[in-house]
């Protein structure tokens, strides 16, 4: 079985998140790493290519060149090789266009079962994408996966919600998104480290891929920010003295904040 994991380098969530004057996230401000679905993404895909004898896993990647960091944390943890979309001209793509974009480097990797992507990632949180890129591929879509079972050609997954457990059944090749609770990523060892840095990485350009360069960018994405504005900073707290009226105070305040 090959498997291709859709994964992605994001700004720290623990850093401070900026703007560019052109709406588009400040990538360079920020400390980044492998964004923390699509490891449990590679772990998913891990486990499949464990319990499946002769399967690959091929994590792919769209991004500028520092990416590589990303997926050179996937290879430690044990993917097989890597296809680095890179170009400048796709900075600025939106969800559609980072969808097509994706499908088509996809379609540089020869005889794809299985495409694997976290449901979303930290620095957009739109969670389409990965059903966007099934549509383009036109391959089932089977979203927030809790479990992935595969028996022969035929791929079932388990989706928990509020409202109970759906069985979803599809025939390969297919597209899964996992959400955050199907699995706790292993850690790299030193010896997958090591290995990572003698791994392929195939870094492909818009015409590897075959995609027109007037068909991504900022220039040509189908959504934009139009304006923004800094988180505004803390406002300092209500200080209640007690003097034996402690409790009615703060019942006072809760009732003006309607929250009781």
């Amino acid at each position: 079985m090959n498997i291709v994991v859709l994964v992605k380098q994001v700004p720290d969530t623990y850093s401070e998140r900026k703007l560019r004057s052109d709406g588009t996230l400040d990538r360079d401000a920020t400390d980044s790493v492998l964004d923390e679905i699509n490891e449990r993404a590679v772990e998913a895909a891990l486990q499949l290519k464990e319990a499946h004898d002769g399967s690959e896993v091929t994590v792919l990647t769209m991004g500028p060149d520092r990416a590589t960091d990303a997926i050179r944390k996937a290879l430690s943890m044990g993917a097989d090789k890597a296809v680095h979309l890179s170009d400048e001209a796709l900075a600025g793509s939106c969800a559609v266009q980072t969808a097509r974009a994706l499908a088509k480097a996809i379609g540089t990797v020869e005889g794809v079962d299985l495409v694997v992507a976290g449901n979303e990632a930290s620095d957009g949180r739109g969670g389409a994408v990965p059903a966007m890129v099934a549509d383009v591929l036109g391959l089932p879509a089977l979203t927030h996966a809790r479990e992935i079972t595969v028996d022969g050609s035929s791929i079932t997954v388990k989706r928990e919600t509020d409202d109970g457990v759906t069985i979803l059944t599809a025939e390969l090749p297919a597209v899964v998104s996992v959400g955050e609770k199907i699995n706790e990523p292993r850690y790299p060892s030193f010896k997958g480290i090591m290995a990572a840095k003698k791994k392929p990485v195939a870094t492909i350009g818009l015409a590897d891929a075959g995609i027109d360069a007037s068909e991504v960018g900022l220039a040509a994405a189908l959504s934009t920010v139009t304006s923004s504005q800094p988180k505004p900073p803390k406002s300092a707290g209500e200080k209640v003295e007690d003097e034996g009226d402690g409790g009615s105070k703060i019942a006072a305040y809760l009732v003006s904040q309607k929250l009781i």
